[in-house]
C-alpha cells in the first residue's frame, strides 16, 4: 500500500490547516480521511469527540504521522505541504517560487511571497520535525517518498485544465463576482467546490463522500473548514502525481515546488 498525507499549512498557529490522508488500494486511490485541522485529524485517530470549531495549532510531524498510520493501517510514503519549506532559513522570495509566477503567471497563479516571520519557525520546525521523523525535503525526484512542497492554485489549473486561478476561495467571492448578491456568491462558490470534488474523484475513490455539499446556510467558519478539506485533498492528490512520477518540480536544490505535469509543462530546476 502506498500512503500519502496532504496537508494545507497556515502560516501562523493561530489559524487551522486542512490534513488529508490518501492510500492506494489496488489501482485505484482512497481519501481515507480529511480534516480542517491538525487537532481534529488527530482526534479521528484517537476516535475523539470532534470541536465544534477547528482551532489553529503548531504542528508536530510525529503525531501526525503516528494518527496517518493508525488511520492507513500503513506507513506515510510521502508528505505533501502547502507551505514554503526549504532546506536554509526562508528570508525573502526564492528561486522556486520565482519559477512558479514565471511558468504560471499568465494562468494568474503566482505565489505569495514568504519571509522571515510569515511562515518562519512554523516552516523551520514542520520540515525539521519531518526530516527526524525520516521524511527530507525532497527538491528533485520524490518518487522514493519523503517531504514536498506543493501549491493548489497551479495544481488545480492543470487538473481542470482552466486558463486561469479557479474561483473557490471562500473570503474572495466579492473579488470574483463583485456584482451578484451574497446569496448568489454562495451559489458560485458551491458550484466551483463541486467541480473541483468531481475532478478530485475521478482518479480517487471517497471524496464525494467525505466533501459534501455544504448548506446553503452553512456559517462562515464552516465555509472556511470545507475550503482547507479540498485544498489539503488537492495537496495529497500533488503528492500521489509526485509519488508516481508525474509532477515536476520547480526551484533548486534548496527548495522546489511541485506540479502535476500539464502537458508541455516543463519544471524547472536551477541547481
Amino acid at each position: 500500500m502506498s500512503v500519502v498525507l496532504g496537508i494545507d499549512a497556515a502560516w501562523t498557529e493561530g489559524q487551522p490547516s486542512g490534513v488529508a490522508l490518501v492510500a492506494r488500494e489496488g489501482a485505484r486511490w482512497r481519501l481515507h480521511a480529511v480534516a480542517p485541522s491538525y487537532d481534529r485529524f488527530l482526534n479521528l485517530a484517537e476516535g475523539a469527540a470532534l470541536d465544534t470549531r477547528p482551532r489553529g495549532s503548531r504542528p508536530e510531524a510525529t503525531a501526525l504521522l503516528a494518527a496517518a498510520e493508525s488511520l492507513a493501517d500503513a506507513r506515510v510514503d510521502l508528505v505533501a505541504i502547502d507551505m514554503p519549506l526549504a532546506r536554509t532559513p526562508i528570508v525573502a522570495r526564492r528561486t522556486s517560487d520565482n519559477a512558479i509566477t514565471r511558468a504560471f503567471a499568465g494562468r494568474y497563479c503566482g505565489t505569495h511571497s514568504p519571509s522571515a516571520v510569515r511562515p518562519g519557525a512554523i516552516s523551520d520546525a514542520l520540515r525539521a520535525g519531518f526530516e527526524d521523523a525520516g521524511y527530507p525535503l525532497q527538491t528533485h525526484d520524490a518518487r522514493g517518498g519523503g517531504l514536498i512542497e506543493v501549491y493548489p492554485h497551479p495544481a488545480l489549473v492543470v487538473l481542470a485544465q482552466a486558463p486561469r486561478r479557479l474561483p473557490y476561495k471562500a473570503s474572495k467571492t466579492r473579488t470574483y463576482w463583485p456584482d451578484q448578491s451574497l446569496a448568489a456568491r454562495r451559489a458560485l462558490l458551491a458550484v466551483e467546490w463541486a467541480r473541483i470534488v468531481a475532478l478530485l474523484a475521478t482518479g480517487m475513490d471517497g471524496v464525494a463522500e467525505a466533501l459534501p455539499a455544504l448548506p446553503s446556510t452553512a456559517s462562515g467558519i464552516a465555509r472556511k473548514a470545507q475550503e482547507d478539506m479540498i485544498d489539503a485533498v488537492v495537496c495529497a492528490w500533488i503528492g500521489i502525481t509526485a509519488l508516481e512520477g508525474g509532477a515536476d518540480a520547480y526551484g533548486d536544490s534548496d527548495s522546489a515546488i511541485w506540479v502535476p505535469r500539464d502537458g508541455g509543462t516543463a519544471g524547472l530546476l536551477t541547481g
